[in-house]
């Protein structure tokens, strides 16, 4: 899978840009705040329809203007057109000019794994931030995943506001709840099967960055100990007192263990980058696996804040990524840009919105 051709308009800096992408490495070149770094975050919002970044699609508008349009051509196998137009009025995503009105026809046609400086908050950041990133896993890998997870947040929201109200409907509540138990016990379910193989990948690719340094685990920390129903039932008071769902598994932890200490306590600035790098190639390698074919991988200016040991155990998933015909896009400035490790890449200048292909 590759991206074949992207087209930008009023998205970022970007009045508009045309690229036509090959198979391969690229490497996008040029100072601070030329808007390298807003192609990569165009293509991953074509692949999940969301900015790596975690901002708001109004902060990707160009300044003055009423919206962006970001398109791509999937290659690769038969063609495929994406589409994403946005405005504070009309929105429309399409797939092939034809308009979607389900998220899950779109999410899944460009699959692709960011690496950047903001992975550090899958370690440091909140228990949100890690089922952000399983979840998104799912998402990507299972199918009606999409409609499983937007169902449990519908109910969870709808349980939510009715337990604010001053007068709380018992039938009402019991409907939410039903549903909830449905849904959330999917969601369990997957976590429970997918993290203790997805440890063993990360565990792998750890030691491949780090030698035979610690060992990295996956600990998967259900709020739902046994049977989800009876303990949402036995939480009804609790409830009441703080207006909001005490149980659930929109209140899991997910936590990284070296040696079978809490890296988020523990664990060295060092360690933590090494985990997040592993974590995003073990993620890389079992979307290949699920999906077939290997995902766009999107390396935001890390590769100059790497040492030489952990850029060489970082670059035979980027090789074998392109031996299966699949692409990397990669940013740096001249600074930092070191490219004896790859033979083989184009190079696109990047100079304040705009963009040339080089060499």
């Amino acid at each position: 899978m590759h991206l074949a051709r992207l087209r930008l308009r009023d998205f970022r800096n970007y009045g508009a840009l045309d690229l036509e992408l090959c198979p391969g490495f690229h490497l996008f070149l040029g100072d601070n705040a030329q808007g390298k770094s807003n192609v990569l975050e165009s293509i991953y919002l074509l692949s999940t329809l969301r900015s790596f970044r975690g901002v708001v699609n109004a902060r990707l508008v160009a300044e003055g203007r009423d919206g962006f349009f970001v398109g791509g051509r999937v290659g690769g196998g038969a063609p495929i057109e994406l589409g994403v137009y946005w405005s504070p009025g009309p929105r429309r995503i399409t797939v092939d000019n034809r308009p979607v009105k389900v998220l899950a026809d779109f999410i899944g046609k460009l699959s692709a794994v960011i690496f950047s400086s903001e992975d550090l908050q899958l370690i440091r950041g909140s228990a949100s931030v890690r089922r952000r990133f399983f979840d998104l896993i799912m998402v990507q890998t299972r199918p009606g995943g999409l409609t499983l997870l937007q169902r449990y947040q519908k109910a969870l929201k709808s349980r939510n506001r009715l337990l604010k109200q001053a007068v709380v409907s018992p039938a009402v509540l019991e409907g939410f709840s039903q549903e909830l138990i449905r849904c959330g016990a999917e969601l369990i379910r997957w976590r429970r099967t997918f993290l203790p193989g997805f440890s063993v990948g990360a565990a792998r690719a750890y030691r491949r960055i780090c030698g035979q340094a610690e060992e990295l685990s996956v600990e998967y920390r259900p709020k739902v100990r046994e049977d989800f129903a009876t303990e949402l039932a036995d939480s009804r008071r609790r409830e009441q007192r703080n207006r909001t769902t005490l149980i659930g598994p929109h209140r899991d932890e997910i936590a990284f263990l070296l040696d079978g200490r809490d890296a988020q306590m523990f664990g060295s600035e060092g360690q933590k980058r090494s985990i997040a790098i592993s974590l995003k190639m073990a993620q890389a390698e079992h979307l290949a696996g699920a999906l077939g074919r290997p995902p766009v991988l999107l390396l935001d200016d890390v590769m100059g804040e790497l040492d030489r040991r952990r850029r060489a155990g970082l670059l035979p998933l980027l090789e074998r990524t392109c031996r299966t015909g699949g692409q990397v896009c990669l940013t740096s400035t001249e600074e930092n840009w070191r490219a004896e490790w790859i033979r083989d890449f184009r190079c696109w200048r990047v100079v304040r919105g705009g963009c040339r292909a080089e060499g």
